[in-house]
């Protein structure tokens, strides 16, 4: 891949245009969130935001994002967006602060490593396969809805493989009500608004209750076995600081809660926007149904053969550019410092999005084209601009994982089947708290090679 970007000295500071008056920006970012985020960066490379009651700088620079994002201990896990994630999903290791990321990244680190993926990545397939076995030439599914049951199928077994019900435990629903609710409040970020005893807040409530409830009874399951049983949850159990002390059962309910929005929420996102991307671009579609003809020969995939699958995985990293899941984060400033050469009070919101970053024509050439092959070179994307995963010290634990899933998906579904979106309005982003396309139907034709 290649881009045109070259790191500057010297960073312009303003403040967004168009605030009104109490509401500031609020509104414009409300309506029409990604189009207001996105325009940020022809104002400058740290915009000042008024969102109601309360100020935000969003770096729009590659370089200031970088530091952001590196500097973990002056600018730590916080503001607007991270305040309200912790709320509903605990402490965390993507929601934590940097005093306690430390600690949980190196209890965790075990339960990522490059060899237990081999395993994850067959009850992976294993599950893929079975969610597929099902369909049925010419039916017509609600793709969102059909890639988030794969996906919550497939978190679910590599979380829980031991338990019985691992495959029917009922998180689906609960986890898609806590995401909703948390996109609400990201959006209106008012104090004291998620206390009203609305409809909505009642039914986060008990969402976030039967959560806590599942996790409690497997972890009392899990510890009655007392097995290693090579999933997440028994790397929990048995991790160890270096005083040799473990998770609490709390903690341990926080570090599911995060595996489970990592894993549904952001790969089923993931998937369901490639569809419309490869509908949309019949001639990649094409290259990617030979490459699969000739690897798989109409089998499930594999994780031996990703390798032998590149345009695959750049297909899923173009998807990733594209529609980032995570498409804006907040931190917070501890201390008084400067970004870009303009003070920061401590305090202060900073917001980032790799949505904005991975749509400047400065950096992706044509940005908004849908293009496997500006990854064709081996040169990774400079620091700070390519960021679906974070980066430093708090990159995603999970990247080599949720990758190798919607790698193993893609080409599982694609080497069979044809997705083709129903005719109708242009599929929309959900405000959700991932990047999730709005509920879009679509016709699944079986390929005849």
């Amino acid at each position: 891949m290649t881009t045109q970007y070259h790191p500057t000295a010297q960073y312009t500071s303003v403040t967004a245009p168009g605030a009104l008056p109490l509401l500031g920006h609020a509104p414009a970012f409300i309506r029409s969130p990604l189009d207001f985020v996105a325009g940020l960066a022809a104002h400058g490379d740290l915009v000042r935001l008024r969102l109601g009651p309360l100020d935000a700088y969003v770096a729009c620079h590659p370089d200031l994002v970088r530091r952001l994002l590196t500097e973990d201990r002056t600018y730590d896990k916080g503001g607007i967006i991270i305040e309200k994630a912790r709320e509903a999903f605990g402490n965390g290791l993507a929601t934590c602060p940097a005093r306690a990321h430390r600690r949980q990244r190196r209890m965790l680190q075990p339960a990522f490593h490059r060899d237990r993926l081999p395993g994850y990545a067959a009850m992976m397939a294993e599950e893929i396969a079975g969610a597929t076995a099902r369909w049925r030439d010419g039916d017509v599914v609600d793709v969102p809805a059909a890639m988030y049951r794969l996906s919550t199928a497939v978190t679910a077994r590599c979380l829980f493989a031991a338990h019985e019900r691992a495959g029917t435990l009922p998180v689906h629903d609960s986890m898609d009500v806590v995401t909703r609710g948390v996109a609400r409040r990201m959006m209106l970020p008012l104090p004291g608004a998620d206390r009203i005893p609305t409809p909505g807040n009642r039914r986060f409530e008990r969402a976030r209750q039967n959560l806590r409830e599942i996790t409690r009874l497997l972890i009392a399951d899990y510890r009655a076995a007392g097995t290693d049983h090579q999933d997440l949850l028994s790397v929990l159990l048995s991790a160890r600081d270096e005083h040799g002390r473990g998770l609490s059962d709390g903690e341990i309910h926080d570090q599911v809660v995060t595996f489970l929005l990592a894993g549904m929420e952001t790969s089923a996102a993931t998937l369901s926007w490639a569809w419309t991307l490869l509908a949309a671009n019949p001639a990649v579609r094409e290259r990617l149904h030979t490459e699969l003809d000739t690897v798989l020969d109409g089998r499930p995939a594999r994780h031996e053969d990703l390798p032998a699958l590149p345009l695959t995985a750049r297909i899923v990293n173009e998807t990733l550019r594209l529609y980032p899941p995570a498409w804006i984060l907040s931190r917070t400033v501890t201390a008084d410092t400067e970004l870009g050469g303009h003070r920061l009070p401590a305090g202060a919101t900073v917001l980032y999005s790799p949505y904005l970053l991975h749509r400047r024509a400065d950096l992706f050439p044509c940005p908004d084209r849908f293009d496997p092959d500006r990854w064709l070179t081996t040169a990774r994307p400079a620091p700070g601009t390519y960021t679906p995963f974070g980066l430093g010290a708090r990159r995603c634990i999970g990247e080599a994982f949720g990758t190798t899933e919607a790698a193993l998906a893609l080409a599982t579904i694609a080497a069979r089947w044809t997705v083709t979106p129903t005719r109708g309005r242009p599929i929309r982003p959900h405000r959700s708290s991932s990047l999730s396309p709005r509920s879009f139907t679509a016709t699944l034709n079986r390929r005849i090679r």
